[in-house]
């Protein structure tokens, strides 16, 4: 079933009752009646199509899918934050916040705009903040509603996961999970990991969001994607997010078949400073490490006259010209098996950068992201013992 259709009071009835035991203590503890508990829990059953509660004389004992679900629940109505938001109000916001227009969340979601206006208007006032404020023909957030647009959607994603965990205990593995790809993971380890996961769980279905590192830092603190795979900062990131390594990539100088540097050996700085580069953006782990290169060898980085984060057209320059550029041996790995770009050097200095995940702090990965997650950690073993 669709996660959106669940009931907010419903989901807040089955997680009284799973910490109360019993319908009477729980309906003390949300302020709900007796019945509408029972009706709640009684209408939740139907629409999972599974029994949640065994009706015992000391009270109710709850099913493992009443684990499974109260789990996710809790921590969805934890973001939530209010026990007078419904879930069309929450969808009604969610989809405002990502069109970022009335006409827009229609589109997206076939409600009418005044039905769109009137469930945020009686959100915001559920919420006791303003949401947000008109400009032109959208709106823009307040700093409040963001932050609330960013709970809303991480809620969601938890209501989702339980659906997916459901599924699961009655042996359907379903799902879906979404992937922020950086440059250098599309190379080897996502493209294989991926392929053994769908070979083992066809029926998981797997989006990957391609991106720079700032481009995908939002949306996976948002709850758009799961998790992100790429170059880790050393620096760390925020404190809503944690990294984990996968492994050590050694970066190397690359250049065209037949560049004047191409198999003239080990190089010196000052050769280097010679030639022009074509570099990733700054403030970019690459382009840091490259200007530690220089800087650790007591040289100034020198002008960098074209920047691009895109491989394919990094290789078109090379190609056309005596470009330099630093680049991951994975990513330009057939070129260099084709012959068509070289590995200039040894460098005067050994280069090397962290690649892992980067996941929201507190996230908990369904058993199916927990399985590829997994399978991700031994691609990386993989490629350690391949060199």
């Amino acid at each position: 079933m669709n996660a959106e259709q669940l009931n907010i009071r419903h989901l807040h009835a089955l997680s009284a009752v799973v910490s109360c035991g019993g319908i009477t203590a729980a309906a003390r503890l949300v302020n709900l009646t007796q019945p509408a508990i029972t009706q709640g829990i009684a209408k939740l059953e139907r629409q999972l199509g599974m029994r949640l509660f065994d009706r015992r004389p000391g009270g109710m004992e709850p099913t493992e899918a009443a684990l499974i679900l109260a789990r996710r629940a809790d921590t969805a109505l934890r973001l939530i934050g209010n026990n007078r938001a419904t879930a069309a109000q929450i969808r009604a916001f969610i989809a405002l916040a990502r069109a970022g227009s009335y006409a827009g969340a229609s589109a997206a979601t076939g409600l009418a705009e005044a039905s769109l206006h009137r469930a945020v208007s009686d959100l915001s006032l559920a919420m006791g903040v303003k949401l947000a404020d008109r400009r032109g023909r959208g709106v823009a957030l307040t700093p409040r509603g963001m932050a609330i647009a960013r709970n809303f959607r991480l809620a969601m994603n938890e209501i989702h996961s339980a659906m997916a965990e459901l599924a699961a205990l009655e042996g359907r593995e379903t799902g879906r999970i979404t992937i922020g790809a950086m440059p250098l993971s599309r190379a080897r380890i996502l493209p294989s990991a991926i392929t053994r996961f769908h070979d083992l769980y066809p029926q998981v279905d797997i989006t990957v969001v391609e991106g720079s590192h700032s481009e995908l830092v939002g949306p996976l603190r948002d709850g758009e994607i799961d998790l992100m795979i790429g170059a880790l900062r050393a620096d760390g990131p925020d404190d809503a997010l944690v990294q984990q390594k996968l492994f050590d990539d050694h970066p190397i100088v690359i250049a065209r078949n037949g560049h004047p540097l191409a198999g003239a050996g080990p190089v010196e700085v000052e050769t280097l400073m010679r030639y022009p580069w074509i570099m990733a953006g700054a403030d970019t782990p690459l382009r840091r490490l490259w200007e530690q290169m220089f800087t650790t060898l007591s040289r100034a980085p020198p002008h960098v006259p074209i920047e691009c984060g895109s491989v394919m057209t990094i290789r078109q320059i090379l190609l056309n010209g005596d470009f330099l550029t630093l680049l991951s041996p994975d990513q330009v790995e057939l070129e260099l098996k084709a012959g068509w770009l070289v590995a200039i050097g040894p460098l005067p200095y050994a280069i090397s950068r962290s690649i892992g995940v980067t996941q929201r702090e507190g996230w908990h990965p369904t058993p199916m992201q927990s399985r590829f997650l997994a399978i991700l950690a031994e691609e990386a073993s993989r490629m350690d013992e391949d060199g």
